[in-house]
């Protein structure tokens, strides 16, 4: 029997990748959106995968994938946490400035 490649292998790959880009190059909100869909991706790729492994390749691409959208969800929720405290301060000098505090 011939193997054949596994259904969205390369679109987990592809997510993960892009998922860790958008994150460093656009904003951490659209690397976050790319991780979960190529968590979602991966997940149904690998039950396929472990119902008949003989019957497809790439799976490594699939695990691939997998750790760079982990990769990429952290980056984005560290992101999310520098904006915040970033803002927050922001808002703490603002508040600060209208009470006469500097």
């Amino acid at each position: 029997m011939s193997q054949q490649p596994l259904p969205g292998a390369s679109t987990v790959l592809t997510m993960g990748i892009i998922s860790i880009v958008g994150t460093f190059f656009c904003c951490g909100p659209f690397g976050a959106i790319f991780s979960i869909i190529a968590l979602l991706k991966a997940k149904t790729a690998s039950q396929l995968y472990l119902q008949n492994p003989e019957a497809y390749t790439d799976y490594s691409n699939v695990k691939t994938g997998k750790i760079l959208a982990y990769i990429g969800l952290a980056l984005a929720l560290v992101y999310l946490v520098l904006g915040i405290i970033y803002f927050g301060f922001i808002l703490a000098v603002i508040g600060a400035e209208e009470w006469g505090g500097y």
